[in-house]
């Protein structure tokens, strides 16, 4: 039972990255040198961006929330889009188009994410005697990644191997790019606003009941 739960959320975890590969025309134009490429550049810039963290930001003992270590957090995640700019410009390529190219970064990308972040903890803890829904989400997480990865090498490819773009779309290219970037650093950002919206509410509605209770009294 522990194997065919490990075996499951491996799929859901891996599987999209080979459907997607068999099921687009990438698999026809030999695109899997251009993947295996990027997801060797996204080992080399998870590595400086690890070093990065290391020498940057500082470790605090609890979890609360520090806007100058996100920012800090969310100026790293440009290292993303510099290790992109890479494997999109710089390194070479088969005769594909950009349309393929960026499709077969994007898909190298993601799958080097999931292996460096989700193999290790799906080996270690799917195998476990207990049921747990955290590598089922794990894996939804995986391939919400994939669609985020593919998406952030389309705008790559818009921004730096489309010479005709429109000059209207520019800012709103490099926008989106920014967001997507700094995407973790927002997510946590906003949930760190809704929990104190949600905590604040919550004192108000005790204070509300303390209130109305002493009046009683």
């Amino acid at each position: 039972m522990t194997l065919f739960h490990f075996f499951n959320c491996a799929i859901l975890t891996f599987g999209p990255h080979a459907v997607y590969f068999s099921a687009t025309p990438l698999s026809e134009y030999d695109t899997l040198g251009t993947s295996i490429k990027a997801a060797l550049v996204y080992l080399g810039t998870a590595l400086v961006k690890l070093v990065c963290l290391a020498t940057f930001l500082k470790v605090s003992e609890n979890d609360s929330f520090d806007p100058y270590q996100e920012l800090l957090k969310a100026l790293i995640g440009f290292i993303d889009v510099a290790g992109l700019y890479f494997a999109l410009t710089q390194l070479t390529h088969r005769n594909i188009s950009q349309n393929h190219k960026f499709q077969a970064v994007g898909l190298g990308w993601a799958f080097a994410d999931s292996v460096l972040h989700r193999l290790a903890p799906l080996w270690v803890g799917a195998r476990g005697l207990e049921f747990t829904w955290d590598f089922i989400l794990q894996g939804l997480e995986a391939n919400a990644n994939l669609v985020l990865s593919i998406s952030l090498a389309a705008l790559g490819s818009l921004m730096w191997l489309r010479k005709n773009k429109p000059k209207t779309l520019i800012p709103i290219i490099y926008a989106c790019a920014g967001i997507v970037a700094t995407m973790p650093s927002i997510t946590r950002s906003a949930t760190h606003l809704l929990f104190i919206a949600y905590g604040q509410k919550l004192l108000e509605k005790r204070i509300g009941v303390a209130f109305s209770k002493g009046c009683r009294l």
